[in-house]
């Protein structure tokens, strides 16, 4: 049996990932609606969010699937929902 992981839960999981990658980044800055680029992450930032994320959640998806995605909200919803494919 899997558990289910809330959205909430894979936005903390990014958030995280964020912080790990950009200096003097706190959670409370982060809005998940901005734009990455907004908080100084620039494309390697975002590649090496996104892949740690995604080892870290046990999910794959296509770099084409994740083209036009900018914000923290907009990563959430594909991952959850590649997660909901998974189970």
């Amino acid at each position: 049996m899997t558990k289910t992981i809330s959205k909430g839960d894979v936005i903390a999981v990014i958030k995280r990932k964020l912080m790990d990658n950009l200096e003097d980044l706190k959670e409370d800055d982060l809005d998940p609606s901005k734009p990455m680029k907004d908080y100084g992450a620039n494309s390697l930032d975002i590649i090496e969010v996104v892949s740690t994320s995604m080892r870290e959640l046990n999910i794959k998806i296509p770099r084409a699937e994740l083209a036009n995605i900018t914000t923290l909200d907009q990563l959430a919803d594909k991952f959850v929902e590649f997660m909901d494919k998974k189970s």
